[in-house]
């Protein structure tokens, strides 16, 4: 069974793949000849998708693996829903892609990376997760991180004589003490911070619609900064990877800093009140922006 995902203007599934393949420690997804494979979880049901593009690019089509039933028509559905956050296909990128052309930093990261996406992390507990990883550390080191998560606390689907790593659940993690995840390298803190994240979103305390009903991106920073080890970063990153919030900006974000000296020729990084004033154009789409000078980096 395959679907078939428009995709708007300003698409470049070429892109996409280039920026998913970035990072040699990455084991959620895989890409091979042009399609990139992954598990994914969609209302409770585990399976196997490969993702391509059509040949005359005008959607992406999507491949269920394995050797199951064909899915229903609401695991579908949740797939549909998955693949178009994770390719962030609901968002126009037409009027960030005015603005950069016309801005002084972004008209280069712009010009090479035309029709990126927010790489989405649809997952909640995967999002933060990896926000807390990747916190004050640097990125090869929070992917070995994760990396060890995953394969000590995941689980494996088979489809194709090929295994697909999932990422653990909360309920997994919410049960486990600081002790069981310090083999893992893990510091104390970043421990009780994930352990408790789990136990929230286990008990349905914490949510992604609950997030979006908070109804602005304020309150929801407000909401995601009230638990313990989330901060303004981790809110604004969790903001822009899983609930695609483009006014999202983790102005504090090491990366952005590197990139910005890098794109100005400094011999230094910006400072946060320069970063504001480089960004007063950005009103509306420090996401994307954010997402395109990180991309001259990575």
């Amino acid at each position: 069974m395959q679907l078939s995902l428009p995709v708007p203007e300003l698409f470049s599934f070429a892109q996409n793949l280039s920026y998913l393949e970035r990072s040699p420690l990455e084991i959620l997804y895989t890409v091979q000849n042009g399609k990139v494979y992954r598990a994914i979880d969609a209302e409770g049901t585990a399976l196997v998708v490969e993702i391509g593009m059509a040949a005359d690019d005008s959607a992406l089509l999507v491949r269920f693996l394995g050797d199951g039933p064909p899915p229903g028509a609401a695991v579908r559905a949740a797939a549909t829903r998955y693949v178009r956050r994770w390719f962030d296909l609901d968002t126009d990128l037409r009027p960030f892609d005015e603005m950069a052309q016309k801005d002084t930093l972004l008209q280069e990261p712009a010009r090479l990376y035309r029709g990126l996406r927010i790489a989405g992390i649809p997952d909640l507990f995967e999002a933060i997760s990896w926000g807390i990883l990747g916190q004050q550390i640097n990125l090869p080191f929070a992917y070995t991180l994760k990396r060890r998560l995953i394969e000590q606390y995941g689980r494996r689907l088979e489809a194709g004589n090929q295994s697909y790593a999932m990422f653990p659940t909360p309920e997994r993690i919410a049960g486990l003490s600081v002790e069981e995840l310090r083999p893992l390298q893990l510091s104390s803190r970043k421990s009780e911070y994930l352990i408790h994240v789990a136990q929230l979103i286990g008990r349905g305390e914490l949510s992604r619609e609950g997030l979006l009903a908070e109804g602005d991106l304020a309150r929801m920073e407000q909401a995601l900064v009230r638990i313990r080890g989330i901060g303004p970063w981790t809110a604004n990153y969790v903001l822009m990877r899983c609930l695609q919030m483009p006014t999202a900006f983790p102005i504090a974000d090491v990366g952005l800093h590197l990139a910005l000296k890098q794109a100005l020729g400094w011999d230094r990084k910006p400072t946060i009140p320069e970063i504001r004033e480089l960004a007063g154009g950005w009103s509306g789409w420090e996401a994307y922006a954010t997402f395109y000078m990180w991309r001259l980096l990575y």
